[in-house]
């Protein structure tokens, strides 16, 4: 599912599911703000799944907030540092009103574009019950000979651009969780990790952003 943002480019962020969680509704939020200066780059639609009937969570639900707030680039930085955290404030809002609403099982995610100790993503990091997934016991960099904590590019430490955030409900059910960095070519000559056999070049990649994912146990 794929609701239209605001980027010109077709720069959109969606998501997919299996039959086994149907999508039970939608929010968008890309009409968010003035006209003329909409708060999100591209939208933070939230998408409410129903959780498996035979689950220990049958009848409850999972709420799922999508993003990709403003990047760094451009001639000037400081505009795009109070967007991001213009954008970093009203997701942290959104998130706070569902808890109050009395959702429990929230997750947040997406291309945040600035790194863990910015002062454009404070409000969402530091000042919500949030929790990255990073902060999981065994953790899995996907490299197995380096420290690789970045998600984007060659994955160095300036580079941990790309974020799982769970509600304390969910973080109290992972089991794991970790970088997927196999279809990212990384460095020159791709050998800085492990990636598919079949890319032999960088055309080859999915993307330059490695995919994170949570282990969550519902049962």
């Amino acid at each position: 599912m794929l609701i239209d943002g605001n980027d010109s480019r077709g720069i959109d962020v969606g998501i997919l599911a299996k039959d086994q969680y149907p999508i039970h509704d939608i929010r968008s939020h890309v009409d968010d703000g003035p006209f003329d200066n909409r708060i999100f780059s591209r939208d933070c639609p939230e998408y409410r799944f129903d959780l498996p009937e035979d689950s220990g969570l049958a009848g409850e639900s999972l709420l799922v907030l999508v993003n990709h707030l403003k990047s760094k680039f451009g001639r000037d930085q400081a505009t795009s540092d109070k967007r991001r955290r213009r954008q970093a404030e009203e997701v942290a809002r959104i998130y706070r009103q569902r808890r109050d609403d009395g959702a429990e099982h929230i997750a947040v995610l997406g291309d945040f574009n600035d790194t863990p100790d910015s002062a454009p993503l404070q409000p969402l990091l530091a000042d919500t019950d949030l929790t990255d997934i990073a902060a999981a016991p065994d953790f899995d960099d996907g490299d197995p000979d380096e420290d690789c904590p970045g998600t984007f590019g060659n994955g160095t430490k300036n580079n941990k651009i790309d974020y799982l955030l769970l509600s304390p409900s969910l973080f109290e059910r992972t089991t794991g969780g970790g970088i997927f960095r196999k279809g990212v070519w990384g460095g020159t000559h791709g050998t800085l990790f492990p990636h598919f056999d079949t890319m032999t070049s960088k055309v080859h990649a999915a993307s330059d952003h490695a995919a994170v994912y949570a282990d969550i146990d519902i049962s």
